[in-house]
């Protein structure tokens, strides 16, 4: 082959293409796979969890009680995790999450196999896996920030949503066949074997960290100091303030309301098990979509823009599902799909509109911050639903849900400070300028 001034801009072009893989392509997909196969991993065990208290006591209380006990800790410990967070290494906060989380598996797999697990033991496995999880989401969030160049931030959002819709298609059969598989103490095994997946990599590949005159001036401050810090920032930020006012009320409608999804699929659809399995995979396919189309296209230019539309299209579905009668099920199964579509473009944008707004020394902060608070949004919202569906029936509160994110989202529109938040650049003071 003859090279002339014309093959330059081309072989340019693959050069930075290498050198830019490299730099963050390579480290950050090392990671990330890592911890989506570990994710499988702590499906399955939690699937197997879920089946064993259900197949065990029969009891809707018990559910409840485990699920509200896996939440304490991301209400509770979420901004005070997060200023740790931002004060420790992030990669060693992750690998010690990780670590605690299998051996908390572990334990379980030694009371399976003993035949000595009792309801209490499963209780407070939860609470323990809850906390890893507290520590892990805020950190990996913060690194993601420092790995991942800020015109890749929707795009990764994006793959997130699709993992998280492919998991919705494929957790549930994959736990279901491997406790047909294996005794349940080689299912939880599982999830201690996966978690290797997660540690491995972390061992060997560095993450950058905050300015190192950051990290220093945190450091000199007082824990409690960090935490009021945090808090003082979010507070004093227009933007972000409107945004958590809007995300807040569409979890508080959309939450029970998945909840609740097994009654609407057998009062609404006067379906089973095998129908709400379908709906399941439906929604899942269509966080998967919308996932996939985020992480090619990358969301409007301007990212509120993206969630808006989520948000609004969440509403409207939501809606539909809510008065599609019982001889129309193709209608609520499209219904369910475009659900899933929307979740991702509303769900995605949020996390790179706060990875490229937040410095990156308070972003452990900040998420741990809204962590907590979108896990306070679950008990709010079902003290909410609960009554307001027995009275009302379950129909009623999806329309109501639907109707509150239309609101919401169009209501935003007109909420200057909201729409301007990614012109915004908040400082570590707390100032807010545009």
């Amino acid at each position: 082959m003859r090279f002339t001034y014309r093959n330059f801009p081309n072989l340019i072009k693959v050069r930075h293409i290498v050198n830019e893989q490299r730099r963050w392509v390579l480290p950050f997909f090392t990671i990330w796979t890592g911890q989506q196969l570990s994710i499988v991993g702590t499906m399955a065990a939690q699937f197997a969890l879920v089946w064993w208290l259900t197949a065990t006591t029969g009891s809707a209380t018990v559910l409840a009680t485990a699920a509200l006990v896996a939440l304490i800790p991301q209400i509770v410990l979420g901004p005070f995790v997060g200023a740790l967070v931002d004060r420790w290494n992030r990669r060693v906060v992750m690998i010690a999450a990780d670590f605690f989380v299998a051996m908390v598996s572990l334990w379980l797999v030694y009371l399976f196999w003993k035949d000595s697990l009792a309801i209490w033991h499963v209780y407070v496995a939860m609470l323990a896996r809850s906390v890893g999880s507290t520590f892990h989401w805020p950190a990996m969030a913060a690194s993601t920030t420092l790995m991942v160049p800020e015109r890749h931030y929707t795009r990764i959002g994006g793959l997130n949503e699709t993992i998280e819709g492919l998991l919705g298609i494929v957790a549930p059969p994959l736990g279901a066949l491997l406790m047909a598989m294996l005794p349940l103490h080689q299912v939880m095994m599982v999830d201690v074997v996966t978690a290797a997946f997660a540690v491995t990599p972390l061992l060997f590949v560095p993450i950058p960290q905050p300015a190192a005159k950051d990290m220093k001036q945190m450091k000199a401050e007082s824990f409690f100091t960090s935490t009021k810090e945090g808090l003082r920032y979010v507070m004093r930020w227009p933007g972000f303030k409107a945004l958590l006012g809007v995300a807040l009320v569409v979890k508080i409608a959309l939450t029970p309301a998945f909840s609740l999804f097994p009654l609407l699929i057998k009062d609404q659809f006067k379906g089973g098990p095998i129908m709400l399995s379908q709906f399941e995979a439906i929604l899942g396919g269509g966080l998967l979509l919308g996932g996939l189309l985020l992480s090619t296209w990358g969301g409007f230019r301007r990212k509120i823009h993206t969630v808006l539309v989520g948000i609004i299209g969440v509403g409207v579905t939501c809606a539909v599902l809510g008065i599609t009668p019982a001889s129309a099920l193709w209608m609520g199964m499209v219904a369910v799909f475009v659900l899933g579509f929307k979740l991702s473009l509303a769900n995605a944008p949020v996390s790179a509109i706060l990875q490229s707004s937040v410095p990156p020394e308070m972003q452990g902060r900040v998420f741990g911050l809204l962590g907590s608070l979108f896990a306070l949004t679950t008990p709010i919202g079902l003290a909410i639903a609960g009554p307001v569906s027995d009275m009302l029936g379950v129909r009623f509160w999806f329309v109501t849900a639907g109707v509150a994110c239309i609101l919401a989202g169009v209501a935003s529109l007109f909420i200057p400070a909201l729409m301007q938040i990614e012109e915004q650049q908040t400082g570590a003071s707390g100032s807010t300028k545009a």
